[in-house]
């Protein structure tokens, strides 16, 4: 398990806002693909978009808890998380984003990339082999932070 922050994101982070703000009505991209080295990487020819996940996959993006919890903060309560895929593929990784991100190499986007498996990874999904047109839900989520 290799969750990735960008620059962007821990710039963000130690300047002055909170994830949770940060990342207010964002989306979970899931990509089949190599894993990029670095979250400031952009993506390539070699990465396809499978899935936006937003709230109910209507396209509205996603929230976080209110209040973080032994250092971990978890998907918003009474959200549902799903997106349809628009390609079927074998999803390997995801990208939290805001909606301005455009999946190019940057320094300054806040995103958060992990690994996607069916079990002991950063994302954990009931399948990754994803059929085209076909609904995922996305049932627990949490970013939580090492103690120092």
């Amino acid at each position: 398990m290799t969750i990735r922050a960008s620059t962007g994101l821990r710039n963000k982070l130690l300047d002055t806002n909170p994830f949770k703000t940060i990342f207010a009505a964002s989306f979970i991209k899931i990509y089949d693909g190599p894993v990029p080295a670095t979250a400031d990487a952009g993506l390539d020819a070699a990465n396809h978009l499978l899935m936006t996940v937003s709230i109910s996959g209507g396209g509205t993006g996603i929230n976080f808890e209110a209040t973080a919890v032994n250092g971990a903060i978890a998907k918003a309560t009474g959200e549902t998380w799903s997106g349809t895929t628009i390609a079927a593929g074998l999803a390997s990784f995801y990208r939290l984003v805001t909606s301005s991100d455009d999946g190019s190499t940057s320094t300054t986007f806040a995103r958060l990339q992990g690994q996607i498996a069916t079990s002991g990874s950063d994302l954990n999904m009931t399948t990754t082999n994803l059929s085209n047109t076909t609904s995922y839900p996305i049932d627990a989520f949490s970013v939580s932070l090492p103690t120092l």
